[in-house]
Formats: structure tokens, sequence, C-alpha cells
């Protein structure tokens, strides 16, 4: 077995919506990033990096590599499950949590553990997503942006 955590943070920029799980959550703001800012898959693709030895997200899909401007995190997550596929890990867990003090995500909270359930390949039931606030407190309390924290477990 094999643990991994993982974190990001996206400051918000204009916009209209933000990407988190691979589910577009309407939101009068979007989220800065080379990518499509996906603070969850970021924090996901971290952890699962993290438990194969595999270094972080950064090494493998930098931010200074025009291949990746604007690329779908769900696009990263698959490349990070193919090389745990190459090495026979499978996912056992994971479990992820947003922080942010606005959009609300509770109603989005099943489509992202459904999207992130087919892109790992296992069942739903195996995926959970906890989304939390600061208590107005901190960078996403004042509304500045949001983090994401996850932890896996693989097996070999």
């Amino acid at each position: 077995m094999r643990i991994g955590q993982g974190f990001d943070v996206h400051a918000f920029e204009a916009g209209d919506h933000c990407r988190l799980g691979g589910v577009d959550v309407p939101h009068t703001q979007g989220l800065k990033a080379h990518s499509d800012g996906d603070v969850l898959l970021h924090a996901l693709c971290d952890a699962l990096l993290g438990a194969a030895g595999l270094g972080d997200i950064g090494r493998h899909f930098p931010d200074s590599d025009e291949a990746f401007r604007g690329i779908d995190s769900r696009e990263l997550l698959r490349r990070v499950m193919a090389q745990l596929d190459a090495r026979g890990l499978c996912v056992i867990n994971a479990d992820l949590t947003l922080v942010a003090q606005a959009p609300k995500l509770a109603p989005y909270v099943d489509a992202m553990r459904d999207t992130i359930a087919q892109d790992l390949g296992v069942n739903a039931s195996r995926i959970n997503i906890k989304a939390t606030t600061t208590e107005h407190l901190g960078f996403t309390g004042r509304k500045e942006g949001i983090a994401a924290f996850a932890v896996v477990l693989l097996d070999e």
C-alpha cells in the first residue's frame, strides 16, 4: 500500500465559472492558472504522483511549457493514471477537500465525484469529496481563491 497527499491553490480572476473536479461551477469569477485551474484535480494529481514516488504535477506538466496552456486537468489526471497503470498501481480510495468561501459547492460534489471516479477507473464509492469554508478567515475566507487537499491510497 502507498499513501500520497496533495495540496493546491489558485487565485480568482475575471470569469464566469470555476472548473472543479472536472465540473464547471457557475461563479462570478474564474481561477487564474496556466491550465484550466482545476485546483481539486491538481491536488489529486499531486497525491497520486506522490504515492507512486513520481514527484509532483509541476515536474510532469510544467507551467513553462506552452503545450499545457489551457489544458483540461482531466487530461492531466488521465496521463497521471496512465503512469500509475504502467507501474501496476491501482487506486483504493481518494479523500478530497475543497476550501472555498464561494462559490457554494455542495450542489456539484456528486458530479465531481462521478467524474473523478470515471477518470480513476474506480467505483464512485471510493471517492469522497468534502467542501468547507474557513469562516471568512485567510485568503479563501476573503474570497481571493480556492484551495484543495487530497489524500489517496494506492495498492501495488
